[in-house]
């Protein structure tokens, strides 16, 4: 049974209020001032928190800033009640991390439609999305149901692209978020002399695009193109700057699912800056075999040019080839018909990556 918490010190509110919500079969514990109960929060870890604004003790401002430096409570559905002369303290509330509020008096139904709609929006924050066409789909259809943004639901659509097409220019106008369900994407950016410079390669799961989104430039700050015959999931600019910069606990979902591949960018930074030239190809070579691995390609090996895996590596193309050669020496891989890639001891390239 879902458990509410409601910190009230006016008695018969506190006790009108705990029936309405009883007789809709939740579990209701009260407390009468904000100190006992912050004390009960803590012991009963409540579904969802009513609580009044002006009590003796502590206030509600003082419960909420309490509660959100705690792990377990941090993401509580938080309701304020309020008296019609405090309304102009609402703000400070919802700027505290309140999720709503209630004006006093309030009919039986109000109550009873913000606790289910903070439980439900609670639920879906909750909610795992799978790394898929489809689960990007439901998080969409999702937020449209519980924000109201039908706009959400509509406008996005599935591009097959071939080897070599490209997905983006460096310098285009950014107005698409790339989602990619299968195939592997290469991006670069191309150097005063001409020269390119990978910036990523990124498999199926993984976003492309969205720092370009987010700079004044409005402009994608590389080029993206094929390196494997994919498909793209292509979510307009609009939609994701509704998501970004509008509710804040979707913004937070939103932004989990999109950094992905920057946590994996930031490692491979760190990884150039620190690790040896064995450890980087060994490195690359692993993360091109996952991506191998979710496209569930019949490939037997991993096809990357040899300056396409010096660049992601940060090495001359000759090193990243005399590395490679030490390696079939080593029989840690071979070469295939088409000079793929083909790895032979995944374990001792998984040692190399850890210890050098």
């Amino acid at each position: 049974m879902t458990k509410i918490l409601l910190i009230e010190d006016n008695q018969d509110v506190r006790e009108n209020t705990a029936e309405i919500l009883e007789l809709a079969n939740y579990e209701v514990n009260t407390a009468e001032d904000g100190k006992k109960g912050l004390e009960v929060a803590m012991r009963i870890q409540p579904d969802i928190i009513i609580c009044d604004i002006m009590m003796p003790e502590m206030n509600g401002y003082d419960v909420l800033l309490h509660l959100s430096k705690d792990k377990t409570m941090a993401s509580t559905p938080f309701i304020f009640l309020t008296a019609k002369t405090e309304r102009i303290d609402v703000r400070k509330g919802m700027n505290l991390g309140a999720d709503d509020y209630l004006t006093k008096p309030f009919e039986e139904s109000e109550l009873l439609d913000a606790v289910a709609s903070r439980l439900n929006k609670h639920s879906f924050l909750k909610k795992e999305f799978s790394k898929d066409i489809e689960g990007v789909n439901q998080f969409f259809n999702d937020v449209s149901v519980h924000e109201g943004m039908e706009s959400l639901s509509e406008g996005r659509e599935l591009e097959t692209l071939n080897k070599k097409d490209f997905i983006f220019m460096e310098g285009d106008v950014a107005n698409t978020l790339y989602f990619i369900q299968k195939g592997t994407i290469k991006t670069y950016k191309t150097t005063e002399s001409g020269k390119c410079l990978v910036t990523g390669i990124f498999g199926p799961g993984q976003f492309i695009g969205q720092l370009s989104l987010l700079t004044n430039k409005g402009t994608y700050r590389d080029t993206a193109t094929v390196l494997e015959q994919a498909e793209v999931f292509k979510i307009p600019k609009a939609d994701f700057t509704t998501l970004l910069f509008g509710d804040k606990l979707i913004s937070n979902k939103f932004i989990t699912m999109i950094s992905n591949d920057l946590i994996d960018l930031q490692e491979q930074l760190i990884s150039m800056a620190f690790a040896t030239v064995r450890q980087r190809l060994a490195k690359a070579l692993m993360d091109l075999s996952k991506i191998e691995t979710l496209n569930n390609t019949k490939n037997k090996g991993i096809n990357i040019s040899r300056e396409d895996l010096a660049s992601l590596m940060g090495t001359a193309t000759e090193t990243a080839i005399r590395m490679l050669t030490d390696f079939k020496d080593e029989a840690l891989i071979s070469f295939g018909s088409h000079r793929e890639i083909i790895i032979e001891d995944k374990k001792t390239l998984k040692d190399i990556v850890l210890f050098g």
